[in-house]
């Protein structure tokens, strides 16, 4: 069963999709700057960066707050 979320503004949009998005906008670089952790400052990916999104709720949410803020 799927549920409309009308006020999700992050609604259909996958985690790959924020932080690539994101690493596209700023660079990896200042990427890091803006949300000191490993996976943006020290030989970034996306691939790697999921990996630890996913398992970090803190590090996600402040990455979907920083994806909110630029759009």
């Amino acid at each position: 069963m799927s549920e409309e979320q009308p006020h999700n503004p992050l609604h259909a949009v996958t985690l790959e999709q924020i932080v690539t998005s994101l690493a596209d906008y700023y660079g990896w670089e200042e990427l890091g700057q803006h949300i000191e952790i490993k996976c943006f400052t020290s030989n970034p990916s996306v691939k790697s960066s999921l990996k630890f999104l996913r398992k970090t709720p803190w590090a996600r949410k402040k990455v979907e707050d920083l994806y909110l803020a630029t759009k």
